[in-house]
């Protein structure tokens, strides 16, 4: 048992705010990225310049969320090694998670050529904004095997429960890829190609960081290899411990494309209600994927204390920790809730100043301004169980909340339209918490027994 978790109610939420608050102060630096990309683009002549770098930024945002649970994985092995306070265990856990991001990252560099043409085939630019797109392309792959290993730095960090570090790493990131934008593009006069150079040096960068700030968990591997190098790659390559880490991602990598899939699918039925509909539903939904800023530093929170718990089998340390993140959580959804409430219509026309979108989108901020209340247990949920690295329950709750959610669409919509269609949307992400909080239901009951 670690003697350093805190003793009461009170101690537990003042530690979870502790690990939350860095991880939300990272998420808002994440948009001044984009916003100084589109800033540099748009000083230049021609609008196929801005286009191309959207075009290239969505292709790899999509790409790269898929691979995703390089992080979440990570999260759960180190958050448990560390609860067991065995620093050789996290060492381990953090070199095998290591070896696939930069395998992973090499196999994207070596497909680039087919990914790419099946990328812009996709997106269905014109011309001239996917010869320029290309440029964009063809530079940022290159940067995969950085992006790989930062995921599992984060990962790393956060499993740890050092979210100060891990703010580091994604400032260092961030700003970094901010001021090469202005240095290439308004200093040297490049175009495309500088702000996806941009990109690549912010991930090594930020790489660098990441691994000089984890120096104690590389001495221990040192330390390792210096007893005996063949013992250190023998257990690295421990096939039970590679099964279960390629089990683990692999059951993440299904449930992140079975979301990207949700979302994907009310895009799609959206379009079926007319132009103004489908943009009005785009502005909404960048609202309601702006409720991860605030939710997910307290969903992480919920990883590292989590992960630790259950790795060093502290019962009562695992029930604080799922109990104070959860009430943390809650209190921040009511928050941006209201703040839909009230600032919601203002919102829309910071968004857009094209009347008939904002007039639509007005029609079904309801929906919007309910959401957080109704998702944040599945964002909570998913932390728990990223610490508990139960990822089948994750992978088996999302296909089975995707499949109800279709055949509601399928029900619904011809009736009551885009009004049904957030329904919809809003019960799917609702019966991700419901599924996942019956699983953890019977945890509790288990733990008890």
């Amino acid at each position: 048992m670690n003697d350093n978790l805190p003793d009461t109610q009170s101690a537990w939420l003042r530690r979870v705010f502790h690990l939350a608050w860095p991880v939300i102060l990272s998420n808002l630096s994440v948009p001044l990225v984009g916003m100084v990309d589109t800033a540099v683009m748009g000083r230049l002549p021609e609008a196929g310049f801005m286009a191309a770098v959207a075009v290239g930024a969505i292709i790899f945002s999509s790409v790269f969320w898929v691979f995703g649970f390089l992080r979440m994985g990570t999260t759960g092995f180190v958050a448990q090694a560390s609860g067991k306070n065995s620093q050789p265990e996290v060492a381990l856990a953090v070199l095998r998670a290591l070896g696939m991001a930069v395998l992973l990252g090499a196999l994207v560099i070596l497909l680039q050529w087919p990914l790419g043409k099946l990328a812009f085939y996709l997106m269905g630019a014109s011309e001239e904004v996917t010869g320029l797109a290309r440029q964009y392309f063809f530079i940022r792959v290159w940067g995969a095997p950085f992006t790989f290993i930062n995921y599992v730095l984060l990962g790393t960090l956060i499993g740890l429960q050092r979210m100060r570090a891990a703010l580091l790493t994604q400032l260092a990131l961030n700003i970094s890829n901010m001021l090469l934008d202005l240095l290439f593009v308004l200093g040297l006069g490049m175009t495309v190609a500088g702000v996806a150079l941009a990109s690549v040096l912010g991930e090594c960068l930020a790489a660098m960081t990441g691994l000089y700030l984890l120096r104690p968990v590389l001495r221990t591997a040192w330390g390792m290899a210096a007893g005996s190098a063949c013992d250190l790659w023998e257990q690295v390559g421990d096939k039970t411990a590679i099964r279960t880490l390629f089990q683990v991602n692999a059951d993440l990598f299904v449930r992140t494309l079975l979301l990207t899939s949700a979302f994907f699918f009310f895009t799609s039925q959206g379009a079926a209600f007319g132009t103004v509909v489908l943009a009005a539903n785009a502005i909404l939904l960048q609202m309601l994927q702006m409720i991860a800023y605030g939710l997910d530093g307290f969903a992480h929170a919920a990883e590292a204390l989590v992960g630790s718990a259950y790795g060093g089998n502290d019962r009562r340390a695992w029930k604080q920790a799922i109990a104070s993140s959860a009430l943390l959580a809650f209190m921040m959804a009511a928050g941006i809730s209201l703040l839909y409430w009230l600032a919601g219509s203002g919102i829309i026309r910071l968004l857009t100043d094209i009347q008939e979108v904002a007039q639509v989108a007005g029609e079904y901020l309801v929906w919007v301004v309910a959401a957080p209340l109704l998702a944040v247990w599945s964002y909570q949920l998913d932390g728990i169980f990223i610490g508990m690295t139960r990822t089948r329950d994750m992978r088996n709750t999302v296909a089975l909340a995707v499949l109800v959610y279709v055949v509601l669409v399928w029900l619904t919509t011809p009736v009551w339209g885009n009004h049904a269609l957030w329904a919809c949307l809003l019960a799917f992400l609702s019966l991700r918490g419901v599924f996942l909080g019956v699983l953890l239901g019977r945890l509790f009951q288990t733990h008890n027994g």
